[in-house]
């Protein structure tokens, strides 16, 4: 690990005039989605096209076999060259992989997830004295401490999984620089040996009933789908795909409660009731506000008319790119009713955090069972506000949340 740039989870953000232009162009975003939805709902620049009202987004994200995924390049590189169903088309082995996974990844799994997040939160709150760091003391040592235990995936010998895992899925998704991809000619081969040492170590000898130890009684069992290059590969999928997520979205959410303090003291009422559904409604409809990314794109596989028999329909050519902006549909108020205020209770199809259709987040299931449990502990304190000074405000670093310090009783 020598090579790595740093051995911080996150690399070292832009600073300067960069981080402030940064800061100022997504503070700006939303108002440039709202005017492009109302006068230009497909604008195109260059080879770009962006798709912002609900139903176009929607339409996007469904149709498969016009607009495909741009992914499969880097998860070769991760991968070590196994094809993983994130990178997939809709084809036979799509289903085949994800089929697969879902006999190891359970619905029944979710209320003992939930549980444990839960109590995991609690203590670290609890041994707090007052005052937390919500990025990393509290979400992040959550996530992956939880998923770790639940996909049978233990911290590497001389590595740290947090690392790993967020350099990759940086790679992945946000950046391609050369010091990142030094990095992750180090870190990918890493991870696949140790979960290759893991498949082997439970293997002679099985252990706990998690998401490693289920693949490998089924692969004993002669189910196919669970070589260990598909059993690797999956875990390695879920570990740059899954925890790194909860780290961004679940402090953006809790700084959106922060800024409304009438919200605020209704979720903290939620928490203090048990009512967990009506909690987690509070940190859905945060997350609308400050979503995971604005957008995911895709690349046109064939010519194909977007929002076909509208005023705005549009031809996007094969070999296009489409910026499929989410987080513009979830405010489009043609399809989510008063989109600036916020409401708890609003109908899970007005959201599309976790993407839609057949792309759609494998672990969104995970994330609507756990998430607001992250924080609900926290918000059963008194008093809870932020820290002063810049710390109690949420600093980013560039796509990734970085620190939020709350004080309370």
């Amino acid at each position: 690990m020598s090579v790595l740039s740093s051995t911080a989870v996150l690399r070292p953000g832009a600073t300067g005039f960069k981080r402030l232009l940064m800061k100022a162009a997504m503070a700006i975003m939303p108002f440039g989605f709202r005017l492009l939805r109302r006068f230009k709902p497909i604008p195109r620049f260059g080879k770009t096209f962006v798709v912002t009202l609900h139903d176009d987004v929607r339409e996007v994200f469904a149709t498969d076999p016009a607009f495909g995924v741009t992914y499969k390049e880097k998860l070769d590189v991760i991968m070590g060259g196994e094809p993983f169903f994130l990178g997939m088309a809709d084809t036979p082995q799509y289903r085949a992989d994800t089929a697969a996974m879902r006999k190891v990844v359970r619905p029944d799994d979710l209320p003992g997830l939930a549980a444990k997040v839960e109590a995991m939160a609690e203590a670290i709150v609890a041994g707090a004295g007052g005052r937390i760091e919500v990025v990393d003391t509290l979400v992040r040592r959550v996530t992956f401490d939880f998923l770790a235990e639940y996909l049978g995936v233990p911290a590497p010998p001389g590595g740290d999984l947090r690392v790993w895992g967020t350099r990759l899925f940086e790679y992945q998704f946000v950046a391609s620089d050369a010091p990142l991809v030094e990095e992750v000619k180090v870190i990918a081969p890493a991870l696949r040996d140790h979960i290759q040492q893991q498949i082997e170590k439970r293997r002679a000898k099985p252990g706990a009933d998690d998401v490693l130890g289920r693949s490998l009684k089924l692969q004993k069992a002669g189910e196919p789908g669970f070589s260990d290059a598909q059993i690797r590969t999956a875990l390695m999928g879920f570990i740059v795909g899954g925890p790194p997520q909860p780290p961004m979205v679940v402090p953006q959410a809790m700084e959106q409660l922060l800024r409304r303090p009438d919200v605020l003291r209704g979720a903290q009422a939620a928490a203090r009731a048990n009512d967990d559904a009506l909690l987690a409604g509070y940190v859905r409809e945060a997350m609308r506000f400050d979503p995971l990314a604005p957008g995911l794109p895709r690349t046109a596989v064939r010519d194909w008319t977007v929002a076909q028999g509208t005023k705005r329909q549009c031809l996007v050519p094969a070999g296009s790119t489409v910026f499929v902006a989410f987080a513009s549909a979830m405010r489009d108020g043609r399809r989510v009713p008063n989109p600036e205020t916020f409401d708890p209770r609003r109908l899970p199809h007005e959201y599309i955090h976790f993407g839609y259709d057949l792309h759609q987040c494998f672990g969104i299931h995970i994330n609507n069972a756990t998430l607001h449990l992250m924080l609900k502990p926290l918000l059963r304190r008194d008093n809870l506000r932020r820290a002063p000074g810049a710390a109690g405000k949420l600093s980013k670093n560039g796509a990734f949340a970085e620190s939020l310090t709350v004080d309370y009783d």
